[in-house]
């Protein structure tokens, strides 16, 4: 039992190291000679040892031999447990080339050192690793934007294997007292003339409250109402000079305007805003979109640094998105890039509005978080459109827009207290996953292992990001990914370097002797041949393939089957084909052998206990037989005195072959029908568990070869059926009482010895309760009888009663002459009357 859990135990271990057939091997053979003494723990010790080897081995190995890999390099790509053997004499006779490329685990088993097998494994190494930046709002260090690290690393190259994953830790930082831009992009229809006159004053107020969460913040204005054509806006000259109704003074309508870049300075900001005028237009929805789209792209005339960059979108209305120019004779869709002029977009009649997919693309690649605030008519619809636009939040503005510098804040902490992290395109065949570790134990993995939430200044959260290539370019090239947080300028760079080939790929000789006279280039162990040859040394031409004069060269003498109907013939070669089972291979210059058609035993093949060649067991030590299914150890046929089987039987193959079949056991020491077994441990019983008979004096000497066991009952003795053979005994002490026990050996040379600790001793009988039963009984049976006389007179009586009753009943009287009455006159007629 110790040798089958340690070799559960060992065998995971093994599994994951790459050498559990190895293990297997050297399980069956190093712990076979004490498991012998259980042929059943060995029996399932080997099937478990041989099914999960199988399985991982199909699991890992099939892979490799199904790529059918011709180099090296094409091995290592079908998977990453994939090896080549670069052994010039590795492979069998008939087998393909392919046969170099398996699981490692596999190609150790079959002979290939493991200097001599090609397997490149990925890395990663670290370029750019800045500590994350650690101030103090107010400190007297200063730091350019640009000097600020909120993220680590934030260079480093990745070496990946086809299936290998790379894994790498990146660690971000809200760094505090970070610069903030912030940019107010207001709607200046008709219908925001109140909001315009409590925007006026924004800039110094705004700036006071940022001032509490960082000592560098710039503000900027811009604003925007529709596309200057028609159905839009009206187009008639008057409506062009003022398109509100009358006496309104309303500025011209124009598309966008950038009014104010960004500036620190708040009293500016004011004095600019309090020059506007509110403008007009005829539809609901607003051109918004355009103003988006050239606030994001148009960095230079904005003024946007690299530092955290906020737009507060303001507007009491909805918004037109691609399709909607249709409506003014628009078809072209919007290029995405900048087109102001003067601060004035001037684009606006030629192309249409921009998509929300092309909105999120630019405002994510210039690191804009958008603040939308927006009336509560309204809030429903921005609210979906935040769900499509990352890093956003929706702020409810009040009728008069006297709430902004508070929904400002509130957004600017909802936005600031999330990371998001983002990727961009990857190679084809290239995977990334995410695993995030965050604040309070969080963790998450998938698309939530992208972000952490609830983050403040100076919280360290960290990520852990896997990437994997799942195939390699086709022309081998390194490609560059970047990874950043939405919102966030800092970026990691990746550059991926891809191992498509093998190290012996580039010390290949061209044109090789080896390879029959220079018909390929000698790589890696085996020849790769020059386009027009084929066969394992480039021997032969492709035009030679068919000809059945070579066929001749793969029949076995007296022989019509071609490579024995187990493979093809190549160039007078035969090429023996696969197994489904991959474990399974032909061989042979005919492919006339295999490693699955041995004997087997116990289910095994060579019943675990050796390796089927050619048909043919090859036995591990001290195993024979054509399956490998006898030991030649004798240690389990050792009895206690140093005999092999007690010198009443003969070793066969680990297990005592008694020639006398009165004898049982392991070592034939138990002979249930010999006489005397019971009786000649009878005194030394009696004196060690009831402390008398014969050898009571001298117990302590003569009785302690045995282990005794107490047991309650006779229900309660080992009963037949146990492994170790098992005499029942009773016998008689001293007291003439009787007493009950077992005796036992067992593998060990143990005797068990287990008896009944009550014995059963006779008793006299009690005269009294007999007598009194005696009387009682004759009392009870006299009583018994009067009883019953009595009973059979009552019912004779009711019956003579009822009948008595019954004939009463029917008695009828006749009511004429009394019968024994007599007249007292008689009449006597004369007998010779004749009437005359």
């Amino acid at each position: 039992m110790r040798a089958l859990m340690f070799f559960v135990a060992a065998s995971s271990a093994d599994l994951h190291s790459g050498s559990f057939p190895i293990f297997c091997l050297h399980f069956l053979e190093h712990n076979n000679p004490p498991i012998q003494t259980n042929l059943t723990l060995l029996t399932w010790a080997g099937i478990l040892c041989c099914l999960i080897w199988s399985g991982s081995a199909q699991q890992g190995g099939s892979d490799c031999i199904k790529a059918n890999a011709k180099s090296c390099g094409e091995c290592i790509q079908a998977g990453p447990n994939c090896g080549w053997c670069k052994k010039t004499d590795f492979l069998q006779e008939g087998e393909p080339t392919s046969a170099r490329c398996d699981d490692l685990a596999a190609l150790k088993s079959k002979g290939c050192p493991e200097q001599d097998i090609e397997n490149p494994r990925g890395s990663k190494r670290v370029l750019e690793d800045r500590e994350v930046t650690n101030r103090k709002i107010g400190a007297a260090e200063k730091l350019k934007p640009e000097a600020i690290t909120q993220i680590q690393p934030q260079k480093l190259v990745l070496q990946l294997r086809v299936g290998e994953p790379q894994t790498f830790s990146l660690k971000f930082k809200r760094a505090e007292d970070y610069p903030i831009d912030l940019y107010y992009l207001m709607d200046l229809s008709y219908s925001m003339k109140d909001d315009l006159e409590n925007v006026k004053s924004l800039g110094t107020a705004l700036m006071h409250e940022m001032e509490k969460i960082t000592s560098d913040f710039r503000i900027g204005f811009g604003s925007f109402v529709e596309k200057t054509v028609m159905p839009y806006i009206s187009t008639t000259p008057a409506k062009l000079r003022n398109p509100c109704t009358g006496d309104q003074n309303c500025t011209s309508p124009f598309s966008y305007k950038n009014v104010l870049s960004l500036t620190s300075e708040g009293n500016k900001f004011n004095e600019l805003v309090g020059k506007q005028h509110i403008s007009g237009n005829l539809d609901s929805p607003e051109g918004g979109f355009d103003a988006i789209m050239q606030v994001a792209v148009c960095g230079d005339q904005i003024g946007w640094r690299n530092v955290t960059r906020l737009l507060v979108f303001s507007t009491d209305a909805g918004f037109h998105f691609a399709g909607d120019g249709k409506l003014g004779g628009i078809v072209l869709p919007n290029d995405g890039k900048c087109h102001l002029e003067n601060n004035m977009y001037t684009m606006s009649h030629y192309y249409d509005y921009p998509s929300i997919a092309h909105l999120v693309q630019k405002l994510s690649e210039n690191n804009i978080q958008t603040i939308f605030a927006v009336t509560e008519e309204f809030q429903a619809v921005y609210k979906e459109l935040k769900n499509l636009i990352p890093k956003s939040a929706v702020g409810t503005l009040s009728s008069n827009s006297s709430n902004v510098i508070q929904l400002i804040i509130d957004a600017y902490n909802s936005l600031s207290s999330e990371v998001i992290l983002e990727n961009s395109k990857l190679p084809k065949g290239v995977t990334i996953s995410y695993k995030s570790y965050c604040k309070n134990g969080v963790n998450d993995t998938q698309e939530d292992g992208r972000k952490c939430s609830n983050i403040s200044i100076g919280d360290e959260v960290r990520f852990e990001i896997n990437v994997t290539a799942n195939e390699c370019p086709k022309k081998g090239q390194n490609e560059t990914i970047k990874i950043k947080p939405l919102g966030f300028t800092e970026e990691v760079e990746i550059n991926l370097q891809f191992i498509c080939d093998c190290l012996c790929q580039s010390e290949g000789e061209p044109n090789s002797p080896a390879c029959h006279d220079g018909n390929g280039t000698f790589e890696c162990g085996a020849c790769r041949c020059n386009e027009g040859r084929i066969g394992r040394l480039c021997e032969c031409s492709t035009d030679e393939v068919n000809s059945e004069d070579m066929d001749a060269y793969c029949r076995r003498e007296n022989s019509t089957e071609i490579c024995s109907n187990n493979g093809e013939c190549i160039c007078g070669q035969c090429v023996c084909k696969k197994r489904e089972n991959t474990n399974e291979v032909y061989s042979g210059k005919y492919c006339e052998c295999d490693n699955f058609n041995c004997d087997r035993s116990n289910g095994l093949i060579c019943g675990g206990n050796g390796i089927c060649k050619c048909r043919v067991c090859e036995c591990f030590p001290n195993f024979t037989g054509s399956a490998c299914d006898c030991s030649l150890d004798t240690t389990p046929c050792l009895a206690a005195n140093g005999q092999i089987c007690n010198g009443r039987g003969t070793c066969e193959c680990g297990t005592c072959n008694c020639t006398d079949p009165k004898f049982q056991g392991p070592t034939c020491e138990m002979c249930q029908t010999c006489l005397g077994v019971c009786a000649e441990h009878k005194d030394c019983v009696q004196c060690r568990a009831f402390d008398k008979g014969e050898k009571k004096e001298t117990c302590s000497q003569e009785c302690m070869h045995f282990n005794m066991t107490r047991v309650e009952s006779r229900d309660k003795l080992p009963q037949p059926g146990q492994p170790d053979p098992l005499s029942h005994c009773k016998e008689k002490d001293v007291d003439d009482c009787w007493f009950y026990f077992t005796y036992s050996v067992n593998s060990n040379g143990e005797a068990n010895v287990h008896v009944v600790e009550t014995p059963e001793c006779p008793s006299g009988p009690d005269i009294i309760p007999i007598v009194a039963g005696v009387v009682a009984g004759i009392v009870l049976i006299g009583l018994a009888l009067l009883l019953i006389w009595k009973l059979l007179m009552i019912i004779h009586d009711r019956r003579e009663f009822a009948k008595f009753e019954k004939e009463k009943m029917n008695a009828k009287w006749d009511t004429g002459e009394n019968p024994i009455y007599k007249s007292a006159v008689t009449t006597v007629v004369n007998p010779k009357y004749e009437g005359k």
